[in-house]
């Protein structure tokens, strides 16, 4: 009988293992951007076409490599970073696997020059599938520079599976940024179909996240620095004031390393315990220096989940610096926050002993006496006699005024509009109960609706409605509204601003980091734009739909979601009326955008059965 059991070929294990390290083009970026930093590159270049599908190259004046460890690159398990078992917990760079070149060449085209300091010339390969088609000398500069192109040209299925450019690109711009974020010393530029998208030089920290997120981030960030035997602890956080709904422009770096850590972005929550509004997420960038034998990293094919030794302590450092930094900079609210600074003593007063006040005391005065207080101790004047006052009106005209000639309209009373019988049934034709639930009586019996739900569905087809006429009234604002945005919240509502105008903004001029709206939709205050703004950035964080009709149901279903009346609002017998006849106006009554449940109805018969004995 033949075995079963075989040896896969080299260019399949390839593809098998591509399959976990790459799987859009950000993971090329994030492996060719890492290789750059570990090869001690101060300059690197990024150039995408067509969000990664057609080419991503990365370029860099690190150290190069000669003939035999270009070549060797890209082998399965070569690696210059581990030579034991032992290295994996004393690791001080990114890439240590020695898969990512040997994945990323076994389903894409790809073109690397490289040169070393000492050389003349350097080396120019090109491999397409895992079979090396050429290699020759070349005059290049120092560096190296890998370009990748046509990805998953060989799995068609695997790149029908990626997503629309818009959601590929913002996945490669994350990328960049966290790799820019970890190293603030290097030089990066990034480049789209040609045009410059980032240019950050070399700078300090804070001076790096303000060029990536551009906007007001400087006047955002609050520092944190800590420093203990078990982490080092520095970077910034945002002030409570500036927290948005979204989780966007929140990072965790561990030895320069990016990481997803859910238990760690709890204690940072914890730290703003009492001092956000409900829903709201701060931002943060903070950096952990560990020793590297304290944590694992080879944990998750992303290398982006890291396992701890002693969690429980990290996270009580982490919770305590971040409240320290946000009281230490007046940020977070303190027990006497309402004390009157003026009634603080100086400290110079210390030292000072206190004076014996001195007193002066009348020793003839006399309460029952009828004489008039001493002048040294009174000051009190007898008011002057009022008996002059009828001369004031001395030389007036008394005209008369007859009452009798005057004539007043008279007005006839009619009847009521409404007999009292119906006014009777008129009064009190809806009820609200804990402000969350309105009840109104019907001929059967009764139904009992969702105020925050209802409102929800009358907005979504009021926003649905105007978006598809695209006939959507505007109120204009006496001063326009300046709001500032990141870079990649910029992008998604460039992309949305059609969309928006056709539900009533109107749009001044947009720059790289902030908008000017001068009018808003007529339902819409001033107030609420931020709101409807941010929460539509959130919704749409993970991807754009593609056509118009998709786009505009999302926008419409996230206005509606910010705008709604919430729970424990109180409406007067008005406002639920109103919200009750428009939701039984609306086409789909019986469920909310987000397909919950409006209103219950009870009959009469139902409600016998609960008294019958």
């Amino acid at each position: 009988m033949s075995s079963i059991i075989q040896l896969l070929p080299d260019h399949v294990a390839n593809q098998i293992a591509a399959g976990e390290v790459v799987q859009r083009p950000a993971s090329v970026v994030k492996e060719l951007l890492e290789n750059a930093v570990d090869a001690r590159a101060t300059d690197i270049k990024l150039i995408i076409k067509d969000a990664g599908k057609a080419l991503v190259q990365v370029i860099d004046n690190g150290l190069g490599m000669n003939i035999t460890d270009a070549r060797l690159c890209f082998e399965r398990h070569a690696t210059s970073k581990i030579r034991q078992a032992e290295d994996l917990f004393s690791l001080f760079t990114k890439g240590f696997r020695g898969e990512a070149l040997a994945s990323i060449a076994a389903i894409a085209h790809v073109e690397m020059k490289t040169r070393q300091e000492q050389d003349e010339l350097g080396h120019h390969i090109i491999i397409e599938g895992s079979k090396f088609v050429a290699q020759e000398l070349a005059v290049l500069p120092q560096g190296t520079s890998f370009a990748i192109k046509n990805l998953f040209f060989n799995i068609p299925a695997r790149r029908n599976f990626l997503k629309s450019d818009t959601v590929e690109y913002r996945h490669i711009v994350d990328e960049f940024q966290r790799v820019a974020l970890a190293h603030p010393n290097i030089q990066f530029a990034f480049y789209h179909n040609g045009s410059e998208m980032f240019n950050l030089p070399p700078a300090t920290l804070r001076q790096r996240i303000v060029s990536i997120f551009s906007g007001k981030t400087n006047e955002k960030l609050v520092p944190v620095q800590e420093e203990t035997d078990i982490v080092t602890i520095q970077g910034f956080v945002s002030k409570p004031e500036f927290a948005k709904k979204s989780r966007g422009e929140q990072f965790f770096f561990v030895n320069d390393r990016f990481i997803k850590s859910g238990y760690l972005h709890h204690a940072v929550m914890a730290a703003y315990d009492g001092i956000l509004r409900d829903g709201a997420q701060p931002s943060y960038f903070l950096y952990l220096t560990v020793p590297p034998n304290t944590i694992d990293i080879n944990i998750h094919p992303t290398k982006t989940e890291i396992k701890f030794d002693d969690e429980h302590a990290l996270y009580a450092i982490l919770r305590a610096s971040i409240k320290h930094s946000l009281g230490q900079f007046n940020v977070a609210p303190v027990l006497d926050f309402d004390r009157d600074s003026n009634l603080d003593t100086p400290y110079h007063y210390k030292d000072l002993s206190g004076e014996v006040p001195s007193i002066q005391v009348d020793g003839t005065f006399n309460p029952f006496s009828n004489e008039t207080p001493s002048k040294q101790f009174s000051s009190y004047k007898k008011p002057e006699s009022t008996s002059k006052w009828d001369s004031l009106y001395v030389g007036l005209k008394q005209d008369v005024f007859d009452v009798e000639q005057v004539t007043f309209e008279n007005e006839e009373v009619t009847s009521s509009l409404f007999n009292d019988e119906e006014v009777e049934h008129a009064v009190h034709k809806t009820y609200q109960i804990h402000k969350k639930y309105i009840v109104s009586s019907i001929k059967s019996g009764m139904v009992i609706v969702d105020q925050q739900r209802a409102h929800q569905r009358v907005l979504y087809e009021q926003f649905l409605l105007n978006m598809t006429v695209q006939q959507a009234s505007s109120q204009q604002l006496l001063f326009p509204l300046n709001l500032f945005y990141s870079s990649s919240e910029m992008e998604i509502i460039t992309e949305l601003q059609q969309a928006l105008k056709n539900t009533g903004f109107v749009f001044e001029d947009n720059n790289t980091d902030h908008i000017v709206i001068s009018g808003i939709p007529v339902n819409i205050t001033e107030s609420e734009v931020s709101i409807v703004l941010e929460q539509l950035i959130s919704d749409l964080q993970d991807g754009i739909p593609e056509s118009s009709f998709s786009q505009n149901d999302t926008i419409a279903k996230s206005m509606a979601k910010s705008l709604a009346v919430k729970t424990g609002t109180h409406l007067t017998e008005k406002e639920q009326e109103n919200l009750v006849n428009g939701l039984f106006a609306c086409k789909d009554p019986s469920v909310s955008p987000f397909h919950k449940p409006t209103f219950i109805t009870m009959r009469v018969e139902d409600l016998d059965k609960k008294f019958a004995v």
